[in-house]
């Protein structure tokens, strides 16, 4: 029993690391980042655990507009690599997500899964 979990462990982490080199390798996402940069340093956008970027109070149409095309682009790679790897949308955009968060700009907000804010 402790071997078949320890096997899950492992296939767990190869995963997380393959994701991982193969988002340090292609940058596919590091454009898109770039545009939020600004708005996540004043603290108008944040970012969430599933690796989507949300709306913070009084963030302006404009920043509301980047967000949305932000999230659609992130929505298809997260979709694009859940095909191909043969795992889920969900665990593509939280494995994103670290990386995210590795690359944001200092004073991001993130939302926790438990629902909590915490600022970088």
């Amino acid at each position: 029993m402790w071997r078949t979990s320890l096997i899950s462990r492992l296939a767990g982490c190869a995963l997380i690391v393959l994701f991982s080199l193969t988002l340090a390798l292609t940058g596919e996402s590091a454009a898109q980042d770039k545009l939020l940069d600004g708005p996540r340093t004043v603290g108008s956008v944040g970012e969430r655990f599933d690796g989507y970027a949300f709306v913070r109070n009084g963030a302006s149409e404009d920043v509301r507009q980047i967000v949305d095309r932000v999230n659609s682009e992130r929505r298809k790679i997260y979709q694009d690599r859940a095909t191909r790897e043969g795992t889920s949308v969900a665990a593509v955009g939280r494995i994103y997500a670290r990386t995210i968060r590795n690359n944001a700009p200092t004073g991001t907000w993130f939302l926790r899964e438990n629902g909590k804010l915490v600022q970088k």
